[in-house]
């Protein structure tokens, strides 16, 4: 089987030659069609937030169902899904109140990946899907109707159900505010295109790649700006009648974006963190200040999302045109091509690469 294997915080994906073992029970094995390059792939193999390996990476895909395990009823062999790292237990404090994100229920499989030698191979946030097949829980899967084609799907995995999620599930934006978007790679395209869902009258973009400005202008963004030659605080202000926004959404993980953050938004405004910096990454404000000025700052951990309940409303979106997904996916490689895929990820260039295995 071909997969992408790091072997080490910080050093090259190679393929090597893995085995998978059969779903246990409540869990899926799935043939992996196309998996997508999020940014937490690569913090995580530069160990960003540890971990242990050798690992295989990878939780924003799409394949094929080929078996199940004992109590699996959901999907069935043949079923094409979507592949994610949201879990659910369904019975921990959490789940039961429907905040599936922050599930603590305890999955104790071990992972199904094993090197030539017999040693277990880990998964990066439990679902490794830079892999020809993988075995995940039951929750991290919804069924994909066959009119909705695998690579665009494998996007409402992770970086557009996050982005979209922020702005719908945690901010539950309402009609009419105005809003910025910190970093519009695959995350802040999400949060763009719930921006004009919720009906927001302004929506301004802010990145630093002047051609990912442009796309998030086609995706419906009123306004951009490129905070590495202008001052973004300066000029958003005077997008927003002077005040600011009445949301700022961070969705890249680094100081500066959440630092800049809390200077733009407007007195009773909030400012919704959802990129996840390295452990270690600090930041400070004027604290009388932000009580004075009655502003917000929240957490959003995957758009507090339920993969059970939000994927099928944004393919839903998809299916009748009011949700792009095709136009961010910037180029296609084969697992062989995975480190030139990542590399130019991280050089910012594109929005999604997407990993396809061929069949």
């Amino acid at each position: 089987m071909r997969a992408a294997v790091c072997r080490a915080h910080g050093q090259p994906l190679s393929v090597e030659e893995i085995a998978v073992a059969d779903p246990a029970a409540a869990e899926v094995r799935v043939n992996i069609s196309v998996c997508a390059i999020c940014h937490s792939d690569i913090h995580f193999a530069a160990g960003a937030w540890g971990g242990d390996v050798p690992v295989i990476f990878g939780h924003e895909a799409a394949g094929v169902v080929e078996s199940v395990g004992v109590g699996v009823t959901s999907v069935a062999p043949g079923d094409r899904v979507i592949v994610g790292l949201l879990r659910t237990c369904g019975a921990c404090f959490y789940c039961v109140r429907g905040e599936d994100n922050l599930c603590v229920g305890v999955f104790d499989q071990p992972s199904p990946f094993t090197g030539t030698d017999g040693r277990p191979i880990a998964r990066g946030l439990k679902t490794g899907a830079f892999a020809e097949q993988t075995v995940v829980h039951e929750s991290q899967v919804v069924q994909v109707p066959d009119d909705v084609p695998l690579a665009p799907a494998a996007l409402l995995a992770c970086g557009v159900l996050t982005g979209f999620g922020a702005v719908s599930n945690t901010a539950a934006m309402p009609s009419g505010s105005t809003a910025a978007v910190i970093g519009v790679g695959g995350v802040g395209l999400g949060a763009v295109q719930a921006a004009v869902q919720a009906g927001s009258t302004r929506i301004v973009a802010i990145d630093v790649v002047d051609e990912k400005l442009e796309i998030a202008e086609q995706f419906g963004a009123t306004h951009s700006i490129n905070g590495s030659v202008a001052d973004p605080a300066g000029l958003l202000g005077d997008l927003t009648d002077g005040v600011g926004p009445d949301y700022v959404f961070v969705t890249v993980g680094a100081k500066p974006a959440i630092d800049q953050a809390l200077s733009m938004v407007r007195p009773g405004g909030t400012v919704v963190l959802v990129g996840m910096p390295p452990l270690g990454v600090m930041t400070e404000f004027e604290t009388v200040m932000f009580s004075d000025r009655s502003q917000r700052i929240i957490g959003s951990k995957m758009g507090s999302a339920r993969m059970s309940v939000d994927v099928p409303r944004l393919i839903e979106l998809y299916r009748a045109g009011s949700l792009h997904l095709d136009e961010m996916i910037s180029n296609r490689y084969g697992i062989e091509q995975i480190n030139e895929a990542v590399a130019e990820v991280e050089r910012g260039s594109v929005i999604r690469n997407v990993i396809s295995f061929e069949r």
